[in-house]
């Protein structure tokens, strides 16, 4: 893995735009204005990491969505098998902000981060 590869790091405001120096030696970051950008242009390019956020359907909820995140971020690769999880998952109301939807896809757990309240149903 060689070459040189731009990035504009997400780590903080600044949004500095980093130069990745990639060779068998190791990778050269410049463009940083902290050490935050060392680091994400290294885990950027090594191995990258994406939270995923989605919406998965809800029964006998006030909403017909519920809108879910991945506990920690997941390799990249992991993306679409999360996604194809969510799609095929319906959950039972009520659910309250942080609970755990769905335990361990690719290494991590999947929460709700809004409140769906039950509505009665009528018989």
């Amino acid at each position: 893995m060689t070459g040189v590869r731009e990035l504009v790091c997400i780590m903080c405001p600044a949004s500095c735009t980093l130069r990745v120096t990639m060779t068998a030696g190791g990778l050269g970051v410049e463009g940083n204005r902290c050490p935050r950008g060392v680091e994400y242009a290294r885990q950027e390019v090594v191995k990258p990491l994406r939270r995923v956020m989605s919406v998965v359907k809800v029964r006998n909820g006030d909403l017909p969505t519920l809108s879910v995140i991945t506990r920690d971020p997941v390799p990249k690769e992991c993306i679409w098998p999360v996604m194809e999880k969510l799609a095929s998952l319906e959950v039972e109301a009520p659910v309250e902000i942080g609970d755990v939807i769905l335990r361990n896809v690719c290494g991590t757990d999947i929460v709700a981060t809004r409140r769906v309240r039950r509505v009665a149903t009528s018989v």
